[in-house]
């Protein structure tokens, strides 16, 4: 059973250490084997956590022998992005200035995995700073490699967890989503990733001292899970959600909300905007779609999504003017060429004024609202997660047409951050040698209802990893 250890979900891990049939210690162990053996290839994992995450599985070994009731995560391994923090680990943001940023705190969502239970083995890969473009490159640890297909991108910002979840080295990842960051890599290694509703989980986004970032910075980040089956997203989406003093965002809304009444509308939308999607993405929406209809959805192609383009533009123009004063240190802090992509952004969409922001802040709320209306019809929408199979390292930094491309192709992504609502990323099979998938968008703080979704779309096409890089199917 040892060399199977890392093959098996994390409900089935934190199981069989809860009822002693295997040791977290041999659950652990049988992880860092994992690392060693895959990460040379696809360099997922940057800070490896190996001691300290032995020392945790030992407490809780003895805590099992003592009689004392172990979390519903026990012992699972889980990687944490390289911009949250692990008490006593630097939070590095991938940038050479920050290797010695040692944190004095767990995270909130790291802590919350903790007491449930969870280990943390180590950090995680990102584009440095989150801000070097969608490709998992950062300046101080390299690139992260894709693996299914080392010549496409993992995707990013949370590539290093997606990566490290879908060839069996963690159970569990913890990455954030501004506008895509945990979905996007989710489709492009086969894994299913969850964005929550904005406030649903705590969290802590400040890098330097005790102020915090702008308003978009606030709103717009959210922390999720990524794991190789729905089940396991639902255990840590359970950990995850609920209140926290550190953080006053986070709202005591309960995890399950009240039956409605069905079947289940869901609405479909294959190209949100009308800008155009890959024959593979559209054939995976209506592979998803059909299996909702089995499963008793009542699913509706509509025409579109509420106000795609207006959302769009609102979104760069309040991100951008966050950004302005603060863009010539930050552009030193990503590097050569880790600016190109902020950079092709400002020259588009330059910060505008005081009195321009407010009338655009009010046009996010305005926005919002055409959402909330729209899934109160419709509660559960059908879409891309990304309207392209995965793309090649860097395309986004590498000229404006390829900027303009990625910003296209994750426009779906970036909307639903943009109204705060919950949105999960699930496989639903493969497609020309690569992964595919869709999202399941809901109303805001209706995460079990995609879950759900998500669930009836795995139970009938199935999961795709764990993956041995690049030997073209799973792990088994």
């Amino acid at each position: 059973m040892q060399d199977a250890l890392w093959k098996m979900s994390a409900a089935e891990q934190a199981e069989a250490v809860r009822n002693a049939e295997v040791s977290a210690a041999e659950l652990v162990d049988s992880h860092l084997d994992r690392i060693a053996e895959v990460n040379p290839r696809v360099n997922a994992v940057t800070q490896l956590l190996a001691e300290r995450a032995r020392r945790a599985a030992a407490r809780m070994d003895r805590q099992r022998a003592a009689g004392e009731t172990l979390g519903p995560l026990a012992g699972v391994p889980f990687t944490v992005k390289e911009s949250t923090a692990v008490e006593g680990v630097p939070t590095t943001f991938g940038t050479e200035r920050f290797r010695d940023l040692v944190a004095p705190a767990d995270a909130p969502p790291v802590a919350r995995l903790r007491a449930a239970g969870a280990i943390p083995i180590g950090h995680s890969n990102i584009p440095t700073l989150i801000l070097a473009g969608m490709h998992t490159r950062s300046e101080l640890f390299g690139d992260t490699v894709n693996p299914w297909d080392s010549s496409r991108t993992p995707g990013g910002t949370s590539g290093g967890d997606a990566v490290a979840v879908a060839t069996g080295m963690a159970a569990l990842g913890l990455g954030n989503d501004s506008g895509g960051s945990v979905r996007i890599p989710a489709q492009f290694c086969g894994v299913a990733g969850l964005k929550p509703s904005t406030g649903r989980f705590p969290a802590d986004h400040r890098i330097l001292g005790p102020d915090d970032p702008g308003p978009a910075s606030q709103i717009l980040v959210t922390d999720g899970p990524l794991a190789r089956r729905v089940g396991d997203l639902r255990l840590a989406y359970e950990v995850l959600a609920g209140t926290d003093p550190r953080d006053p965002r986070a709202v005591p809304v309960p995890a399950y909300g009240e039956p409605l009444a069905g079947p289940l509308k869901v609405a479909v939308v294959a190209d949100p905007g009308g800008h155009g999607v890959h024959p593979t993405v559209r054939g995976a929406i209506e592979t998803a779609a059909d299996a909702l209809r089995d499963a008793g959805y009542d699913v509706r192609e509509v025409r579109d999504v509420p106000r795609m383009g207006e959302a769009l533009d609102a979104y760069d123009r309040i991100t951008m003017t966050e950004f302005a004063p603060n863009w010539p240190a930050v552009r030193k802090l990503l590097g050569k060429g880790g600016d190109r992509f902020i950079g092709m952004t400002m020259e588009r969409t330059p910060p505008v004024s005081a009195d321009e922001l407010m009338k655009v802040m009010g046009t996010w709320m305005n926005i919002r609202r055409s959402w909330a209306e729209f899934l109160d019809e419709y509660p559960l929408l059908l879409g891309p997660v990304f309207t392209e199979p995965p793309v090649g390292p860097g395309l986004e930094s590498r000229d404006r047409p390829g900027r303009d491309r990625v910003g296209s192709g994750m426009r779906l992504c970036t909307v639903t951050s943009f109204v705060g609502v919950p949105g999960v990323a699930v496989p639903t099979g493969m497609a020309e040698g690569l992964p595919s998938g869709v999202q399941i968008v809901g109303r805001a703080f209706r995460e079990d209802l995609c879950l759900d979704a998500a669930q009836a779309i795995e139970d009938r096409l199935g999961v795709l990893a764990p993956v041995d890089p690049w030997a073209g199917g799973r792990a088994d």
